[in-house]
């Protein structure tokens, strides 16, 4: 394991539960996030002194409420720190709300070949025992490493791969599990001891170039829409957004996902209106509401699986191959 201690580690901070404040130390759930400064966050921890850091602020934001424009303002600031020949890799602090996405469309536009290192935290940077100044110096030294490529998740001592990652608890403070994938790595005492490897790094890749000029060009990404199929549904919510796009075209939806049942199994009543919608041009994609597993792929079946993405992973997959030009509405 290599660690480019002469390179420079680049954390850009966009706020979060890492950078809250609660009223008083014990509170753990009742804070405001985003209050705590990114270079406040990096001296509460003694270790990372001397180390070749820069930071930045990009914004100070509950993750629940990241949208399309941060989301373009945190690319540029990316693709600007890994064109540096100084920089071994970016770190960037979140809140763990939405990482998982953030960490995913990241990957999926930019597919960088250095390291780009999400962290959080569970606890506020004013709990009794906060956990993000553990995850903080863990997500540093990922990425130092010149063996690490694309981008990464690292919570609560694990490396895990944006494909795969996802929040799956509400409390804990190891709240992100990579299912059936497993974590890559974990860090143990500032070494990286590796579960599984990537299949492959990433390589430098014209065609992401166009799509993030695509992205940073667009107003907002195409609309697609995530509608669940349980028990007794009627389609409803589907009926409404084709009602609303007849009204403005402006709200016309470009696709749909479904986090359906079990193996990609939908309601008949929401499989009927799903037809309708795909008749009038709307690209439908299977996923699966299960948390572990993956959508089998059923030649037979009107409407393409999610490639094992989560149904909001796969919204986003859906978005920026509409917005590519790769799936064409009819």
């Amino acid at each position: 394991m290599a660690i480019n201690n002469k390179g420079v580690r680049v954390i850009l901070g966009t706020g979060g539960t890492i950078a809250g404040r609660a009223s008083r130390p014990g509170d753990n759930v009742g804070y405001v996030a985003g209050q705590v400064r990114v270079e406040d966050l990096l001296a509460g921890v003694p270790a990372l002194e001397g180390m070749a850091l820069e930071v930045e602020q990009v914004e100070q934001v509950d993750s629940k409420d990241m949208h399309f424009d941060l989301w373009k303002r945190l690319l540029e600031r990316l693709a600007h720190h890994l064109s540096r020949e100084e920089v071994s890799g970016v770190v960037v602090t979140h809140g763990t709300d939405t990482l998982e996405e953030t960490a995913w469309f990241v990957e999926s536009v930019l597919r960088p070949v250095k390291p780009v290192v999400f962290t959080c935290a569970m606890r506020p940077a004013t709990a009794l025992v906060p956990d993000g100044p553990q995850n903080l110096l863990d997500a540093v030294t990922v990425a130092g490493l010149a063996e690490v490529s694309g981008t990464v998740v690292v919570c609560a001592g694990q490396v895990h791969a944006a494909e795969h990652v996802a929040k799956v608890h509400s409390y804990r403070v190891d709240a992100f599990d990579s299912g059936d994938a497993g974590p890559l790595a974990c860090v143990e005492e500032g070494q990286l001891r590796w579960f599984h490897r990537p299949p492959a790094a990433n390589t430098p890749d014209g065609r992401a170039d166009d799509l993030l000029a695509r992205v940073l060009a667009a107003p907002a990404l195409p609309g697609v829409h995530i509608v669940t199929s349980h028990a007794d549904t009627d389609g409803g919510l589907v009926r409404a957004l084709l009602l609303a796009g007849d009204a403005d075209p402006g709200l016309r939806p470009r696709g749909i996902v479904v986090a359906a049942t079990g193996n990609g199994t939908v309601h008949r009543a929401l499989a009927q209106v799903l037809s309708e919608a795909s008749a009038r041009g709307v690209r439908v994609v299977r996923a699966t509401r299960c948390a572990r597993g993956r959508v089998i792929p059923d030649p037979a079946n009107p409407w393409p699986d999610s490639a094992g993405l989560s149904p909001v992973k796969a919204r986003i997959a859906l978005a920026l191959a509409l917005l590519a030009g790769d799936v064409v509405p009819s």
